[in-house]
């Protein structure tokens, strides 16, 4: 697992934990802040992917 991975991951644990309290609080900005920085996270994983998949 590389960097790219490793951010990716976190990137997504922390939307997901932005959007939870949104929803809780019924914070529409927290909310689609969390969704977006889960799709960050997932687009990290995969420039990570291909990185893995270059160097192979």
């Amino acid at each position: 697992m590389d960097k790219e991975h490793l951010k990716g991951t976190a990137k997504q644990a922390e939307g997901q934990v932005k959007e939870t309290a949104g929803k809780l609080t019924g914070d529409k900005k927290l909310e689609a802040e969390g969704k977006l920085d889960r799709a960050e996270g997932e687009a990290r994983k995969a420039v990570g992917d291909v990185k893995d998949a270059l160097k192979n």
